[in-house]
């Protein structure tokens, strides 16, 4: 059994903050990462247009600047860059292909014993530490909802986490399942290469640009979030209108508030209403009846053909099957924090949980700190 201070498990942006601040309070830690890199989501599983959301201001990890030369919403390549050289100016090493099959404290030793294996050797490996970190993110495992003779279907069929670039599509017929960020920016990645596009919108959606979302976001510092909604939606309707004529609803609630309480982000438009507009992309209804070969049938009774579905229909976190939390619970079964916003990030007998907040890379960021600081005072 290997001993230690504090075992991280996860090496995303949240494991990486996390180790940064641990580091910087000279507190000894390991970090655990099943896959053979860091920030696999971003280095592995996400598309090649794909750009941080948020200004870079709110994305940036505890104590290393964006470089200046960093434009505003800084694209993938630039962000993968910044993680790695994190890694280095922090000395960073990670225990690569490590999968955590379990975790349990133990009430005699004091300690959280950790089983985890080794992807290279087969072998499970076993650790032992006062503080256990649980920093797997948001975005664990890729979900795609049974679909009613999904199988029988000839063309391929992708989770968003596979998908690169439009280019391979062009002149196909394509589906995309799914209408949050990653979807609506995927189908309009799709019709910018020529591909014959339509998107599911499952449920009703925020409009916003990304200078509203800015202009939000800095607001909240002065201002309650029922205020800053009410603006949000006003400025959504001035610059996009009733969106029902294409079959988007807007929600009753907030976009903020929707963020805050489920989690749930707006819809960062970069030209996606635009193409739904000219009719580049085309809205289906909410929901699939059944697959039949290449034909879907929706809940209208009509069949449209494809050669292609994407899934983008989020993540499943799997915390709940290797965390044993005993009688008190940290996380619940999906995964996220039970206790409420602030607290949500500490449990009891040295159990944490950074980035789950629903808040970004800045609530990310946000938790590291505090959990680095609360480790110092009880060592």
């Amino acid at each position: 059994m290997q001993e230690q201070v504090a075992i991280i498990v996860g090496s995303g942006p949240s494991g990486l903050a996390t180790a940064a601040c641990l580091s910087q309070q000279s507190i000894p830690y390991i970090i655990l990462e099943r896959e053979e890199c860091i920030a696999s989501i971003w280095k592995k599983y996400s598309y090649d247009r794909l750009h941080l959301h948020l200004a870079k201001q709110f994305c940036e990890l505890p104590h290393m600047s964006f470089p200046a030369s960093y434009p505003t919403f800084v694209p993938k390549k630039m962000f993968i860059q910044y993680l790695d050289d994190y890694v280095s100016h922090f000395n960073i090493s990670p225990m690569f292909q490590r999968t955590v099959e379990s975790a349990e404290y133990n009430e005699v030793s004091k300690r959280w014993i950790v089983k985890a294996r080794n992807a290279s050797s087969g072998e499970v490996e076993i650790y032992s530490a006062k503080f256990l970190l649980v920093a797997t993110g948001e975005t664990t495992n890729p979900y795609t909802p049974e679909v009613e003779g999904l199988n029988t279907f000839p063309g391929e069929v992708l989770h968003s986490t596979q998908y690169k670039s439009g280019k391979e599509f062009t002149n196909k017929n394509v589906l995309v399942v799914g209408s949050g960020n990653s979807g609506a920016e995927i189908a309009l990645d799709l019709a910018n290469h020529g591909a014959k596009t339509s998107i599911i919108f499952r449920s009703p959606a925020h409009f916003l640009s990304r200078e509203m979302v800015y202009l939000g976001l800095t607001m909240l510092k002065y201002f309650p979030v029922s205020l800053v909604d009410f603006l949000m939606v006003m400025l959504s309707k001035l610059v996009y209108g009733d969106l029902t004529e294409y079959g988007i609803g807007r929600p009753t609630e907030g976009p903020f508030y929707m963020k805050v309480k489920y989690g749930k982000y707006p819809l960062f438009d970069v030209g996606t209403y635009k193409k739904i507009k000219s009719g580049e992309i085309q809205v289906l209804p909410a929901e699939i009846i059944k697959v039949q070969g290449n034909d879907v049938l929706f809940k209208n009774d009509k069949l449209h053909p494809f050669d292609t579905i994407i899934f983008c229909t989020g993540f499943k976190r799997s915390t709940n099957l290797w965390l044993k939390q005993g009688d008190e619970y940290l996380l619940n079964k999906d995964g996220l924090p039970k206790p409420a916003y602030p607290k949500h990030w500490k449990g009891k007998n040295g159990l944490y949980c950074v980035g789950l907040s629903r808040r970004g890379l800045y609530g990310a960021s946000a938790d590291a700190q505090n959990i680095a600081n609360d480790i110092k005072s009880i060592t």
